[in-house]
């Protein structure tokens, strides 16, 4: 099957485009996948500025054993910190309260403030409401002042945000897109759905559930030390697309599913710069479908042009770290044109896996059993068919698999709450599929326009 690769070395980053470049005569779609690694830092690895905001929930709700194991848990993240980062703690209730440092503002991490911030947590008391939006402001307001380099917050909770949606819905729109954000919810009494949404304007790695506090002193170091990976902030994945194309969407598809297509920034005439936050040593993957007018047989097309781009800083000139093409061409052979990339066949399954729990398990809330059955079937037949163990082990505790190829389940009457909610978080967590090794369709593309 044809495979158009096309790639493109920067310092530190490459892009790798999988597609079926033929289309039918008459045909106007393009899919790709558009691979993007970083194999390494940008900048001078530890003297990257980096700032990072614990914010931990201390609502009334935290009483107890959670309050405990989360003062742990935000210790074990300070202790991560390497110098020099700057920092800050917050506890979170009606307000956004200030742990350490005192004030308004971020402590540069040493032995000494570390010490500090170590006996500060221990001023963490549980009472008051859950208002997650004044904590994500507060957060926003800390890492102005820290200036440009890697941002990064992590935010535990135990409950359901009080704020007005439309308050909430503000606060998302105001802070997306200016600092990484990884949520957790300890225990069950918190909603998936508020943390994935703050997951998505924060482009964070997945809300993730931990359902026995004794484990959230593991998580936040993990979640510090994967922060402290991180080497270049802001990267951006511009498309240009040529004089009447459409871009139906750009989606990230692994290590998790995250629709980007409406937060392009046109920086560029014809091109959209998404966002995609803060890069250490990984690799993600993004789908991208693009609709062209169509073409004559045999006629070639640059259908899109990606970079992976760095924005300047105070005036400095952007770099441009890698780049790639996504090609059309029109043939009237039926052979190639019904051949569909395998990579961009997963990852269409992959996402339709993970709309196919959520929309399960909404069903199963709201009594829709007959609806239920129908998309959790799906979802298992889906994770067979890719080979997703994780999700598959995880949707056979909350549905009787009588037939996984064909997805013939039953709704179990009595599913533990721990269960929902894990394969509720996890459900956009994807698998990976590698290149076809068929090895690069047709070469070379005519440049843009």
């Amino acid at each position: 099957m044809p495979n158009a690769s096309e790639r493109s070395a920067g310092p530190g980053f490459r892009v790798e485009v999988d597609q079926n470049p033929y289309l039918p005569l008459g045909g106007t779609e393009v899919h790709a996948v558009v691979s993007v690694t970083s194999d390494g830092p940008v900048g001078a690895g530890s003297s990257v500025p980096a700032s990072e905001v614990i914010i931990v929930d201390t609502s009334g709700s935290m009483y107890g054993e959670k309050i405990h194991a989360a003062k742990r848990a935000a210790r074990a993240a300070v202790e991560t910190l390497r110098d020099g980062v700057r920092f800050a703690v917050v506890a979170g209730h009606r307000e956004a309260e200030m742990i350490y440092p005192d004030g308004v503002h971020l402590a540069e991490a040493d032995a000494s403030t570390r010490a500090e911030a170590l006996a500060a947590v221990g001023r963490l008391r549980a009472d008051g409401g859950t208002r997650m939006g004044a904590w994500l402001l507060r957060a926003a307001e800390l890492f102005d002042t820290a200036g440009g380099g890697i941002r990064h917050a992590i935010l535990l909770t135990d409950g359901q945000n009080n704020e007005v949606p439309d308050v909430f819905d503000r606060v998302l729109q105001r802070v997306a897109g200016s600092f990484v954000c990884d949520c957790r919810g300890v225990g069950t009494d918190w909603k998936v759905e508020e943390l994935r949404r703050i997951d998505a304007a924060l482009l964070g790695g997945g809300p993730g559930i931990v359902a026995d506090p004794a484990d959230l002193e593991a998580d936040f170091r993990a979640m510090a030390q994967a922060s402290m990976g991180k080497a270049v902030a802001d990267v951006a994945l511009r498309l240009w697309t040529p004089p009447n194309a459409v871009v139906r969407y750009v989606k990230q598809v692994a290590p998790t599913v995250q629709d980007l297509t409406h937060r392009a920034v046109e920086r560029v005439t014809r091109a959209g710069d998404y966002p995609t936050g803060s890069w250490g040593t990984e690799s993600r993957d993004y789908h991208v479908c693009v609709e062209v007018p169509p073409g004559d047989p045999g006629r070639q097309l640059r259908a899109g042009w990606v970079r992976v781009v760095l924005p300047g800083e105070g005036g400095a000139q952007e770099q441009v770290l890698a780049s790639g093409n996504i090609l059309a061409e029109w043939t009237s052979d039926e052979a190639r044109v019904t051949g569909i990339n395998p990579r961009v066949a997963h990852y269409t399954g992959q996402v339709e896996l993970a709309q196919a729990i959520q929309d399960g398990l909404d069903a199963r809330r709201e009594g829709d059993d007959a609806t239920a059955t129908t998309r959790l079937g799906r979802a298992v037949a889906l994770a067979h068919e890719s080979g997703n163990e994780e999700t598959a082990r995880l949707l056979d505790r909350v549905v009787d698999v009588v037939d996984a190829a064909t997805g013939t389940v039953r709704l179990r009457t009595s599913v533990d709450k721990v269960d929902e909610m894990t394969l509720d978080t996890n459900s956009t967590r994807t698998v990976r599929t590698r290149p076809d090794p068929g090895g690069p369709g047709p070469g070379g593309a005519p440049g843009p326009g």
